[in-house]
């Protein structure tokens, strides 16, 4: 039996990695996107659980792990950003505000599933133009939900977090850890 990751996220496999995990990277290839019909937890709920099922017909005895993070302020919800304008955009809506950091969660075992979601809250600094357009200029916020990178030079964007730090950065080990040790990788 082995652990497969649904994902190819440099910060979910290093996550995993410095949890000592041994495992496989097969990134899913799915459709996203999130039904206006539904709320932002069913939705990373579901998206989670279409990753790790995908996977799972290639991995009939493996255990697949799945996960979806959003970055969500005011039932808006953020991707990574398209270009300088939308990261701009995206964190000038975050300056001196809470936001939630949403990851929906799904282990798949033959017959078992369980799936579920982790919130964490951030709250930003006032960001004056020059910090955001300061920090626009490092790059470390494309590819990144929400534009920021909290582990890195992003995290002197955030006055604190209430919840998982891992969470924000992409995998809510925490959480995880102990419903994949019960398996014998």
């Amino acid at each position: 039996m082995k652990l497969v990751l649904a994902s190819s996220s440099p910060r979910r496999i290093e996550i995993l990695k410095n949890e000592g995990y041994d495992f496989l990277i097969e990134p899913a290839e799915i459709d996203e996107s999130f039904s206006n019909e539904l709320d932002v937890y069913t939705n990373v709920l579901n998206t989670s659980y279409k990753k790790a099922f995908e996977i799972k017909k290639n991995h009939l005895n493996d255990v697949i792990l799945g996960c979806d993070t959003t970055v969500c302020l005011n039932n808006i919800c953020y991707g990574k950003p398209k270009d300088e304008l939308d990261a701009y955009k995206m964190l000038k809506s975050f300056s001196g505000k809470a936001h939630e950091v949403i990851s929906g969660v799904c282990i798949l075992h033959q017959s078992e599933m369980i799936n579920f979601y982790v919130k964490t809250l951030v709250y930003f600094k006032e960001l004056s133009d020059e910090m955001i357009y300061d920090y626009i200029k490092t790059k470390e916020c494309f590819g990144k939900a929400g534009a920021y990178a909290i582990q890195g030079i992003g995290k002197s964007l955030v006055l604190k977090y209430e919840g998982e730090l891992a969470n924000v950065i992409g995998l809510p080990i925490k959480e995880i850890k102990p419903l994949l040790d019960k398996y014998e990788f």
